[in-house]
Parts: structure tokens; sequence; C-alpha cells
């Protein structure tokens, strides 16, 4: 004869079982729907990306790029394409998927949210350079359009992001993209950098480990089909063509030179007075107004004093208080040559 309260209590568990499953709200099966629905949002917004950028570009969008571009298979890009097609977001000419009015507008708004979080990580946080582009990737679907306006007006209405992409206006305007491509930039003209290609990942960490950021100025030595030269900060390197299309320029007047200061912090001997000559454009954001709130500003006195048994950080002595800098730091600070005579010590 089966015990009733064992009965009882292994319904009971089939029904807490049960609920944990099938609840609507709560229950796991509801949960994993809505997280295979997110799934397929994200993918479609970042397929309507994709074409938009490839429009943006002159490029021919096709199913290849587009399942290269999501890392999935072809039958699943055009599964994706179909979709946007029935909601009336992308047509389907024979030359390849394009976006109709309402999927431009689409693409609008993933584009101004991505770029205007990319300001926000820049201008408000400590987060890296090279994680910018990846939380902006998460963010972008997630974030609303009230949101993203909000962000806007708190930020200043900002017309670029770090990299030196244009942001979309809210009405979807989207600023002129100046400046042209560091290969075409002729031997003997100095530059400034407009922008930085933050895709792929490897080239831009490349660019940045370089001292690129939008603002640099470089002076164009000599160019050839397998390299181009560039001097700044006292030093000459090559780019590989491939590597330099990431790199958009504007030409500078005659008079305007490249940056020569030769030394960071980092250079600095022990106990050897430095003076500050600026601070990298390299350094945006929350870390920058550190810096300058330290009193890192042109003329600033400082010396390197301590540095501890790992070698970072380093503490220096700057307007009276000694303060611990990483290297990560030192070497965004710009110094000029050693002419302050380093402190004597009290008797």
């Amino acid at each position: 004869m089966v015990d009733p309260v064992l009965a009882l209590l292994a319904f009971a568990l089939l029904a807490a079982a049960g609920v944990g499953l099938f609840w609507p709200v709560g229950g796991l099966i509801g949960r994993l729907r809505r997280l295979a629905d997110l799934d397929e949002r994200v993918r479609l917004e970042d397929a309507i990306k994709h074409i938009y950028m490839c429009q943006r570009s002159q490029l021919r969008c096709s199913l290849d790029s587009l399942a290269g571009r999501l890392g999935t298979s072809r039958a699943r890009a055009a599964s994706l394409i179909s979709r946007l097609a029935d909601l009336r977001l992308v047509r389907t000419p024979s030359t390849g998927p394009a976006l109709t009015a309402d999927g431009e507008r689409s693409a609008v708004q993933i584009v101004r949210t991505h770029r205007m979080w990319e300001r926000y990580l820049a201008d408000r946080t400590g987060v890296p350079a090279g994680e910018w582009h990846a939380e902006a990737e998460r963010m972008e679907h997630a974030l609303s359009a009230a949101q993203v306006d909000a962000l806007d007006a708190r930020l200043g209405h900002p017309v670029w992001d770090p990299h030196g992409d244009p942001i979309p206006a809210p009405t979807g305007e989207m600023p002129p993209e100046p400046g042209f491509g560091l290969p075409a930039a002729e031997p003997g003209r100095t530059v400034e950098v407009l922008h930085l290609e933050d895709e792929p990942r490897e080239i831009y960490d490349a660019l940045l480990e370089d001292g690129l950021s939008p603002g640099a100025r470089l002076e164009i030595v000599e160019r050839t089909d397998r390299a181009i030269r560039l001097r700044a900060h006292g030093r000459s390197w090559n780019l590989d063509p491939v590597t330099a299309d990431n790199v958009t320029v504007r030409y500078l007047a005659a008079d305007e030179a490249a940056d020569t200061t030769p030394a960071t912090l980092l250079d600095a001997a022990p106990g050897r007075t430095v003076r500050v000559a600026s601070i990298s454009r390299a350094c945006q954001g929350a870390q920058r107004r550190r810096l300058l709130d330290l009193g890192l500003v042109p003329g600033t006195a400082v010396t390197p004093e301590l540095t501890s048994a790992a070698g970072d950080p380093t503490a220096y002595r700057i307007r009276g208080a000694l303060i611990a800098l990483r290297r990560s730091q030192a070497q965004l600070i710009w110094i000029d040559p050693p002419d302050v005579p380093a402190p004597q010590e009290a008797a």
C-alpha cells in the first residue's frame, strides 16, 4: 500500500517542478524562450547594422559577408534576411540585401546608441580604450531611444565618438566624415589623425600601442607599396598598408608640425626633476581628468622618487605631494627635456 504522506510529498515535488519549468514569468522554459527571443532580436539588429555599414562604405553586402560578420552559417544569414524582408526593413534585389527607409532609420538608431555609449565610456569611466567597442556592442541592443537621448544631453550633445566616428543626430542626420585614408597621404606632409577604425580589435590595439589617437600629428616620411614611414615624438616607424587603412587623417597647414615631444614620464630618471609638456591625446575621460586634478598640466615639475619592488607603480613628487602612478598612466604624460635640478635632501 502506498504511503499517503509519500504520495503527497511526491505530488508536491512534481507540482513545484512543473511550476519551475512552465510558469509564464519565472519558469525555466519561459526564461529560455525570452533568451531565445532576445538572441533573435540581437542577430536581426546586427544584420541591419552590417547592411547599413556596407552601404555607408559603398561595399556590396552578401549572404557570405553577413554570415562572416555574425559568425553564423550562410543558411542562418539567409533566414535573417528573409525575416527582415517580412518586417519590411530590407529589400532583396539581385545586387544583394539593401535597407528600406524604415530599415535605415533602425540602423541609424543602433549606430547612434553604439557611438554614444563609446563616448560615455571614454568621457565618464575608466574603461580602457581597447574595451569600448565590445562594451558598446552589448549596450546598443539594451538602451531605448529615450535613454540614448538622455545620455546625449548629459554628455553635452557630442558630435564624434572617441574613435572619430560621427554620432548620428536624434533626427537621424549623420555628420559628414572628413579626411582620407592614411595610405593616400603624400610624403613630406604633416597630417592629423581624425579617426581610428576599432575593428578588428588586434589592429586597433596595435595602433594604440603606436601612440595613435584622434588628434595625433604625424609626419609622412616615405610611402611605398609595402609600408608607410611615419615620424612623431622623436621616433620613426613603419605601418603596413592594411593597418594604415584603418586610420583617417587630414592635412595640416605648412606651419603646423608633427608632435615632437620625445619622452614620457617613464623616461624620467629617478631623482631627476622634469616638467610636463602635455598629456597624450589618447588619454580621455575620467583618466584625463584625474591626471589634471593631480596638477599634471604643462609646466608642472615632477620628480620620480620611489619605485615599488615590482617596478610598478612609481611614486612621483608632484606639487609637494608624493603620488603613485602606474606605468600605463606615466606613459601618457609627455615631458620636456630635463632642465630642473633635483631637489636637495635636507641635512
